[in-house]
């Protein structure tokens, strides 16, 4: 009886968190899917001053705004995207608004996530759940940023060259390139979480910081693997793009690592001897 009502208690603070992340992220998406951004300029104290206002519109809406940008900024000139499908436009609006609603919705996700969390972790693991808050959210966006505006861009113009040298129509599907730009964009956003991975595990005490530099050959290995998965293409060049950054910062994670055990010893070393003093 006391199991069962201490899991009546957990399930009921999952659902009073879930609820409390609804209440962030259902007006977000709603936002995304019926109004869109209009820019204008008003005069205010002789000076005139860029302002953003929002505008009810079901169809020309803030996700319609985020694909054209993507079309423009990440497609090689000439590149003519097609609607195959007859709900396509629909889906792939639906599909921004729920990746730009978790994105900007992830500050609040990560901190109801936590405070579900933390009454059952031990004081090490708040202290670490606390450190690596802002660092893992900062470069998951540095990631997804490089991706949206180098990786994907780049990707795009080396695969239509391909098509260019078959002689072959340069056409893409809408849902297609959607797809691919954002799960592209989102996967170099997660690379870039492998530092904060490395560090974590090392300041849990389950991986030793010597193990890391140790089996970096297999690492290496493992960048390049990974990137020969994920990119479309068989030129190597891509895959260098995901790979190479994967091993800076797989050794960036190991360096820190090997920091905090030194760190750590230093300061195991230097309590006794003061206490015996």
């Amino acid at each position: 009886m006391r199991e069962l009502q201490r899991l009546l208690g957990i399930l009921g603070e999952v659902r009073r968190r879930l609820i409390r992340i609804a209440f962030v992220l259902v007006p977000i998406f709603a936002f995304m899917i019926t109004f869109n951004l209009q820019w204008t300029t008003i005069t205010w104290m002789g000076h005139s001053v860029p302002m953003v206002y929002p505008q009810f519109n079901l169809f020309y809406n803030a996700s319609a705004q985020v694909f054209r940008w993507m079309s423009v900024h990440m497609l090689p000139p000439g590149v003519e995207l097609l609607n195959v499908g007859v709900g396509d436009s629909v889906f792939i609006q639906m599909e921004i608004a729920l990746l730009v609603t978790l994105i900007l919705g992830m500050p609040w996700i990560i901190h109801e996530v936590g405070a579900f969390l933390v009454p059952a972790l031990r004081k090490n693991e708040r202290d670490l759940l606390r450190l690596i808050g802002i660092p893992a959210t900062a470069l998951f966006i540095l990631g997804t940023t490089i991706g949206v505006l180098l990786l994907t861009p780049f990707t795009f113009l080396l695969l239509f060259k391909y098509v260019a040298a078959m002689g072959l129509a340069p056409v893409v599907g809408v849902q297609d390139f959607v797809t691919f730009a954002l799960l592209y964009s989102l996967a170099f956003g997660v690379v870039f979480e492998l530092p904060i991975f490395v560090y974590a595990l090392t300041r849990l005490g389950i991986v030793k910081a010597a193990a890391w530099t140790k089996h970096w050959r297999g690492a290496v290995l493992g960048a390049l693997i990974f990137g020969m998965i994920i990119t479309p293409d068989n030129s190597g060049i891509t895959m260098l793009l995901i790979a190479l950054p994967m091993m800076a910062l797989y050794f960036g994670g190991a360096y820190f690592a090997a920091r905090y055990e030194r760190n750590r010893d230093r300061r195991q070393t230097v309590v006794p001897v003061a206490g015996a003093g």
